[in-house]
């Protein structure tokens, strides 16, 4: 668990699990994790337990619920920002499509990438692209980090 909570350690915190499989409801580095799964594993490894635990879901599940759960769940553990402020460090929320709910999630590694898992692949740090920022719905911070 790191002490002092800087934007620099969640990014180094993300890329450590680059190259962990993509596992549907995951959460282990260097064995399997899904978009939430990696979320969950740099707030464990850099703030301490999780404060609640997903309950189990199907990969279908935004759309067999239509409720914006992942975004309300951010909302009670995580600090709100403006998806137009975003920096390293920050939690990122994506819908496919407008009107749907989001439920796709990465973390910004810097200005232009982030790092994120997704079905078929491993953790990878990618470009934060016209078409990422077009998809992102909502943003956030760890608590606690410091600049």
């Amino acid at each position: 668990m790191i002490t002092r909570l800087t934007r620099a350690a969640i990014v180094a915190e993300a890329r450590s699990w680059i190259g962990t499989r993509y596992r549907h409801q995951g959460s282990l580095k260097g064995v399997g994790c899904d978009c939430l799964g990696l979320v969950r594993g740099v707030w464990r490894n850099c703030i301490g337990a999780e404060p609640e635990l997903p309950p189990p879901y199907a990969p279908d599940w935004a759309e067999a619920h239509g409720e914006e759960t992942l975004a309300q769940a951010a909302m009670r553990h995580l600090m709100r920002t403006e998806v137009g402020d975003i920096g390293a460090g920050d939690v990122l929320l994506f819908r496919w499509r407008e009107g749907f709910v989001a439920k796709h999630v990465a973390i910004a590694s810097g200005e232009d990438t982030m790092i994120h898992a997704h079905d078929g692949a491993a953790v990878c740090e990618v470009a934060f692209t016209p078409w990422w920022r077009r998809h992102l719905a909502h943003a956030f911070r760890f608590p606690g980090v410091i600049e």
